[in-house]
């Protein structure tokens, strides 16, 4: 059916491109060809029908182009746009991240062959209220 819109809009469109440029506004065109002693619509019905037709083929086109778009086939399938998915799946910036809460544990196989449970003369950071600097 679109199709059919679409082979009409184009033939209406030749029709009234025709029809603008037989017209002339100070009275020449297509008029002044036929104006002879024996005129049979005269000068003024000819440019009326010009003009009628102008607008009929115009407010047809206007129609056709309503109906066409109505008629577009579309897909019916509730696909989201790449766009979409990109904002749905996207991590929020404010968000805190989650960090393992679990403290690995330590092995007690040493390979220095200390079994005393020493870390092998590292030392822990001073905590918090343990700053020794004045």
């Amino acid at each position: 059916m679109y199709l059919l819109f679409s082979v009409v809009i184009l033939i209406i469109c030749v029709l009234l491109i025709l029809i603008v440029l037989v017209q002339n506004s100070k009275g020449g065109g297509l008029a002044s060809n036929f104006a002879g002693s024996n005129q049979h619509m005269g000068v003024r019905k000819t440019a009326d029908f010009l003009e009628k037709a102008t607008w009929s083929l115009a407010a047809g086109l206007l129609f056709l182009s309503i109906l066409a778009s109505i008629s577009i086939p579309r897909q019916r399938t509730e696909e989201n746009s790449v766009i979409q998915n990109q904002i749905e799946n996207a991590v929020d910036p404010n968000a805190i991240p989650s960090f393992p809460t679990t403290v690995p544990q330590q092995s007690t196989n040493n390979n220095n062959g200390d079994n005393n449970g020493n870390n092998n003369g590292t030392t822990n950071p001073p905590a918090d209220g343990d700053n020794n600097q004045q």
